[in-house]
């Protein structure tokens, strides 16, 4: 058994032998082994013991494993349970909590752009918004129910869409005629359950609100949709002894998933897995339905929270990429994933996923790009430093073995480093070797796309010597990730110093393409470009923020310049939690040699943002708190 662990050429490509006696002689007569040690996940250590010998082997290939390399199928999709009590089923919220994110608006295209990179990355269900929030977010849900609902690949996979909804008849109707075009539709419906929401929000009693839930979740089954999800807000704040009583009486009424939010954040994960425990003890009907989690990052404890749950018997875990959201944000997708992944077996019992994790880099630069939330370098897994290594003691022991200080290989969650890359690019190199290794990176561009990557890649090749990934993801996101042109920058010209104001000219070119030329003076060059886009937008905006970042080191890199901007009361939509009308933000971004360029690039693709969000106006809904279910 060991020698042919051993020469399996599919798990090392080499290995070294060595033998160690414990007693001065050796038996010449067979010893049987008495104990067999295998780890090849991380350790790449295998041991044989016997009273005689120790044999031990240690893997001389510093490579990392193949990536994505599945244990198990994902079990076929039944709403109310799950084949393989192992599989965890991973409900990506990016579009619906995550774009809840001050200045994470996004538009209908880049919703469905997402969702689409969700279901590459094999999330089992996508919530794809809030349809009664604007007419916009009910368009998006319903296209991508449409489209992403609809794909089934060669395995069978297709992702649940789901649509969220306040416990009453109007939200719930406008969920389920978004989603009802996919192939596996949900409705997320839910309702507070702690006693300040329902003393101070609600104003209503527990015996009220237990009528309203059971109802509601009747109602949608009603409409035809045979997958109802069911939220108490504030669980980790609610009575448990009604919380068994109000789980109890919606698994009657149909509900097939019980999802258990921490809204506010405030467990620890030592209580968050016992109120999972103490829910599949005490529910009546436990046993019919799948247990969910929905933890915020409030104190940083989400993902701890979300392991702890999923250890106590959860299997659907409520996330987003790069872990957006409300106020401190919900749990990391990519850290819930890969822990699990990680420590799935060791230390969680068996519990795996249906992620291919080759996407998650991609799936999270497009995020970062669509919403303008950048991630902090220290972020684990897809933050810049993730895989950076620069303490001498580090480096000295990556040089000598990867396994020294990285327990994932940047390979599994589809990262490519620079001074691993094979090929080198620069001003010789073709349209074939760029298309190649955006390929390796994960992007897929049509032939458009690519030619515009093409002449923004030379232009900047004849200007630096070597144009590293960081440079081409900067110009891909500039180009591919940017919203719908309402208005399109096409020339600027600026004149500053200490010798008088600053004069900006800048020329933009309308959705029609009729070119506008307008001049400002200002403060410095990025004012008075600003004011010269005012003046031909004439569409009132405040700056919120402005950052800018170099994408790689040297006087010659390429800048990348995100904003924050408000538009006017008129820009406003409805809190899927609260109910109420807030005034939105919006985000842009641009990148170029030039750092005014890039400015410029930013505030437009905001201003676009902003008033694509003005063509599709969100539709007034009451409030929850002041609405009387039917």
């Amino acid at each position: 058994m060991a020698s042919s662990l051993l020469r399996n050429p599919n798990l090392y490509s080499s290995t070294t032998i060595t033998t160690t006696p414990f007693l001065p002689t050796f038996s010449s007569k067979p010893t049987p082994v008495s104990s067999f040690r295998f780890q090849p996940s991380h350790h790449r250590s295998i041991s044989l013991r016997s009273q005689t010998l120790r044999l031990s082997c240690s893997i001389s290939d510093p490579s990392p494993l193949p990536p994505h390399t599945p244990r198990r199928r994902r079990p076929e999709y039944i709403p109310n349970r799950i084949s393989d009590p192992n599989y965890v089923r991973i409900f990506d919220t990016t579009l619906r909590d995550g774009e809840q994110s001050p200045g994470a608006t996004l538009t209908s295209k880049e919703k469905l752009d997402i969702a689409r990179q969700l279901a590459k990355l094999g999330v089992d269900i996508i919530e794809a918004g809030f349809p009664a929030a604007s007419k916009d977010d009910f368009e998006a849900v319903k296209t991508i129910a449409e489209t992403i609902g609809n794909t089934v690949d060669e395995n069978g996979y297709v992702p649940v869409i789901c649509g969220l909804s306040r416990c009453n008849k109007k939200d719930i109707e406008r969920a389920w005629d978004a989603v009802k075009y996919a192939k596996r539709p949900r409705i997320h419906t839910f309702i507070a359950t702690s006693d300040i929401h329902l003393e101070h929000k609600l104003k209503k009693t527990k015996a009220e609100v237990i009528e309203i839930a059971r109802n509601m979740v009747r109602f949608a089954r009603s409409l035809g949709c045979e997958d109802v999800e069911f939220s108490p807000e504030d669980a980790g704040r609610s009575e448990r002894e009604y919380l068994y009583e109000i789980l109890g009486e919606v698994i009657k009424a149909g509900a097939t998933t019980l999802n258990i939010p921490d809204t506010v954040g405030i467990t620890l994960p030592s209580e968050f897995g016992q109120l999972i425990t103490d829910l599949k003890a005490n529910t009546p009907g436990i046993e019919n339905v799948v247990i969910s989690t929905h933890c915020q990052n409030d104190l940083g404890l989400s993902t701890a929270n979300t392991l702890s749950g999923a250890h106590a018997g959860a299997r659907q875990v409520e996330v987003t990429i790069n872990g957006i959201g409300e106020r401190a944000g919900n749990a990391s997708l990519e850290e819930v994933v890969m822990a699990i992944k990680c420590r799935g077996d060791h230390v969680l019992g068996g519990l795996f996923t249906g992620i291919d994790t080759r996407h998650i880099i991609m799936t999270s630069k497009m995020v970062e790009e669509y919403t303008g939330m950048q991630t902090q370098p220290h972020k684990a897994i897809v933050g810049a430093n993730a895989f950076a290594h620069e303490s001498g003691i580090h480096q000295d022991g990556m040089l000598k073995h990867k396994g020294t200080y990285e327990i994932i290989c940047p390979e599994e969650i589809g990262l490519e480093r620079s001074n691993d890359a094979g090929i080198v690019l620069g001003k010789l190199s073709g349209r074939h070797a760029l298309k190649d290794r955006l390929t390796e990176l994960g992007y897929q561009l049509d032939d458009e796309q690519l030619s515009t990557i093409f002449w923004r890649f030379k232009t900047v090749a004849e200007q630096k010597k070597r144009v590293t990934d960081a440079d081409i993801i900067a110009l891909v996101s500039d180009e591919v990730f940017q919203p719908e042109a309402v208005w399109k920058l096409l020339d600027i010209q600026i004149t500053c110093g200490t010798l008088g104001l600053s004069t900006a000219t800048v020329k933009l070119a309308d959705a029609d393409g009729k070119e506008h030329v307008a001049c400002s003076i200002g403060t410095g060059p990025v004012d008075s470009a600003y004011k010269a886009v005012d003046l031909i937008v004439k569409e009132p905006a405040t700056l919120l923020e402005y950052s800018m970042n170099a994408v790689t080191e040297g006087i010659d890199a390429i800048a990348t310049t995100r904003v924050l901007i408000r538009g006017s009361n008129k820009y406003s939509s409805t809190n899927a939690i609260t109910g109420e009308e807030v005034q939105r933000t919006f985000s842009g971004t641009g990148a170029g040699m030039d750092i005014v360029v890039s400015s410029v690039k930013a505030y437009v693709g905001a201003l676009n943002k902003m008033m694509d969000f003005k063509e599709n106006s969100p539709t007034k809904i009451p409030s929850q708190k002041n609405r009387v279910p039917a």
